[in-house]
């Protein structure tokens, strides 16, 4: 069973992204599974990185946080495997090519697949570089997730006809971060999408409200939130599981809401 597509199988899905470590292991592992009772059909957890490059200030001080917490790719992994041992939906890394090529990719592959994971998202890895992580990644039946962004222009059906697990579609120019308006028009980039992809797409970047969330699911086939829940963490710390659930139920419910003729959803 892939359980990436069954994610995307009945209904909108809702994706939520954690960094891992952020305040702490234990604090991730409840915060985790309170997003997954609140709704979430697919979890991103993040890999604490000290450059992460894709990211706005939010998700930088998580970064920041887990590191100075003592979080490492080992701990994570650890972790992952507590989390597979009850929680069935798709997980994701996302992470950045250094963290992966300086443990070793292979390695990498290896203790990702045995722990659960059903796919990397590696944002700072273009399209033109991908053989040297995908080839490897998918020896162990481990989806390299593809982004499209609005600069991707011509070379979106091309990304897209070659995607796996689904096409993480960015709303906005720039980092991620909570947005007040997306004005990014997503409809197109979600038609060009579907013509050549195989796999179900995500919009993520910039989403914070559960309007925004139902528009964004209404153009695709699901929404990404990220900044919105770090802010939560942020606030709360080891408390926050109970708020990030409440959060994580009201977008799943906005974005399980939505109907979409183009795929029944």
């Amino acid at each position: 069973m892939n359980r990436i597509a069954e994610a995307f199988r009945n209904h909108k899905a809702f994706i939520a992204f954690i960094t891992v470590g952020d305040p702490d292991l234990e604090a991730t592992e409840q915060i985790v599974r309170a997003a997954v009772e609140g709704g979430a059909d697919l979890i991103e957890l993040g890999i604490p990185f000290s450059d992460p490059t894709a990211e706005g200030p939010v998700i930088m001080h998580a970064d920041q946080v887990a590191l100075e917490a003592g979080t490492t790719t080992d701990k994570v992994f650890a972790l992952t495997k507590r989390l597979r041992e009850t929680v069935t939906v798709p997980m994701v890394y996302m992470t950045y090519a250094n963290v992966v090529f300086s443990y070793g990719t292979e390695k990498f592959a290896v203790r990702a697949a045995e722990a659960g994971i059903d796919g990397v998202i590696l944002p700072d890895v273009p399209y033109e570089e991908k053989e040297e992580f995908d080839g490897v990644f998918s020896r162990y039946g481990i989806d390299l997730i593809s982004m499209i962004a609005p600069t991707s222009e011509n070379r979106i059906t091309r990304i897209a006809g070659e995607a796996k697990g689904f096409v993480y579609m960015v709303s906005s120019l720039g980092v991620t971060g909570t947005r007040s308006e997306i004005t990014t028009d997503i409809g197109a980039m979600t038609a060009l999408v579907r013509k050549a992809a195989k796999v179900p797409c995500a919009v993520g970047f910039g989403i914070q409200t559960p309007e925004q969330a139902a528009k964004m699911a209404s153009l695709s086939d699901g929404a990404i939130v990220g900044s919105a829940i770090i802010k939560i963490i942020d606030q709360y710390g080891t408390e926050a599981a109970p708020h990030v659930r409440a959060y994580v139920q009201s977008m799943a419910d906005a974005v399980h809401a939505v109907k979409d003729s183009v795929h029944g959803a």
